[in-house]
């Protein structure tokens, strides 16, 4: 019990720091691009305006490797974008094998206890015969108890791990359009994308 007690500790930590760190807001926050694009055009797009942009979010970080890089060739610019862009990506998974692990190995702990339990329930028959019910349910109790408590941490678990890699893929997805979309504008390919306002 102490193991898995550990990994639902583990497990309850990496959930809620996920929740707080993949917040949309904080990995790409909206109309980035059309922000950069204005300062691109008024001529204010400095070292010290790229190096905010970079501390921001993983979506600036990605975005400033291009702006950095704006006046080489659209090559040389996807070069810095997509380098920064894998490191980007590592970051977004952290912590997410730790979760896929404690998914996957607590119900062998539970399991661990179930043949511990049994192991136990058996030396008591082996001792005391079949008639003494309170050393047998003991040990029965010991082995469902550790089962119970292996898959109550697996199935949380390992539901917040898949949906973290989702998002963490949608994540990436959606970051590789965005800098795709400004070096394409920075390029001349394409103007920026106007969002018109609702009636």
């Amino acid at each position: 019990m102490v193991p898995i007690i550990a990994c639902s500790i583990v497990a309850m930590g990496i959930i809620c720091e996920r929740f707080w760190s993949l917040q949309r807001k904080r990995v790409i926050p909206p109309h980035l691009v059309a922000q950069l694009w204005t300062l691109v055009k008024k001529r204010e797009l400095d070292a010290t305006r790229i190096r905010g942009i970079r501390e921001a979010s993983p979506l600036g970080r990605v975005l400033a490797a291009g702006l950095v890089n704006m006046h080489h060739s659209r090559e040389v610019m996807m070069e810095s974008i997509e380098d920064v862009g894998r490191h980007e990506a590592h970051g977004l998974e952290r912590f997410l094998n730790t979760l896929g692990t404690i998914a996957a190995i607590t119900p062998l702990l539970g399991l661990l206890g179930t043949v511990i339990g049994m192991i136990k329930v058996f030396g008591a028959i082996t001792a005391h015969g079949v008639g003494n019910a309170p050393v047998l349910a003991g040990g029965i109790s010991e082995a469902l108890i550790t089962t119970a408590a292996g898959l109550s941490v697996a199935i949380p678990s390992l539901i917040a791990y898949r949906y973290f890699r989702g998002l963490v893929d949608k994540y990436i997805v959606e970051m590789e359009q965005e800098a795709l979309k400004l070096v394409e504008v920075l390029q001349g390919q394409r103007g920026p994308k106007v969002t018109e306002p609702k009636a």
